[in-house]
């Protein structure tokens, strides 16, 4: 089994994210399940969310206290609560921004994780750019697809698709790919450095 938690606050779509990456291991003929743990429940408050996939079915209902992988759509978060709990030194990270983990104040996650399981992403701004909205989590499940190679692009595509119809889903469907390249493109560059 697969688990993801993602980190965010609540008005960017953290439960949403966590509801299309699952819906997309679905159409990709696997079990998955999602599901939020709210804080108080306000715009800007500290949302959590959790997507389990697997191949078989689940039978857990309690919170992802042992991520495969974390998503943190809110850098804001980094040094306020514990967001690696839990997670194994061969987990992926994806948090949303352009700077580098050295410049978030992470650089001790480069000496223990794999280089190739770890990526910041500009999700802020691919969605402004694509959207014309600051909500990026289809720009992150984007580039959590790339990187981790877990769920497919077009299966996620296809799952933004089914959840935003019209142009507004076209527009998350171009943010996510946009940002499934940038990662492929960086996951390159790293390889080669």
């Amino acid at each position: 089994m697969f688990q993801v938690r993602i980190h965010g606050r609540g008005g960017q779509g953290v439960v949403t994210g966590a509801e299309m990456l699952s819906v997309a291991a679905f159409l990709e003929g696997k079990h998955s399940q999602a599901f939020p743990s709210f804080g108080s429940e306000r715009m800007g408050a500290p949302v959590v969310a959790f997507c389990r996939i697997s191949d078989h079915e689940i039978r857990l209902r309690e919170p992802v206290m042992e991520p495969d992988a974390l998503i943190v759509q809110d850098p804001t978060l980094l040094h306020q609560v514990d967001l690696f709990s839990g997670l194994s030194k061969s987990g992926f990270i994806l948090v949303n921004s352009g700077k580098s983990f050295a410049e978030l104040g992470l650089e001790s996650l480069l000496h223990t994780h794999p280089i190739n399981r770890l990526a910041t992403l500009p999700a802020t701004e691919i969605a402004l750019k694509h959207i014309g909205r600051p909500l990026p989590n289809a720009a992150l499940l984007g580039g959590f697809s790339a990187l981790s190679g877990e769920i497919g692009i077009d299966a996620l595509l296809e799952a933004i698709g089914d959840k935003f119809r019209g142009k507004t889903g076209m527009d998350n469907k171009d943010a996510a790919n946009a940002a499934f390249h940038l990662v492929q493109e960086k996951m390159r560059h790293a390889a080669t450095a």
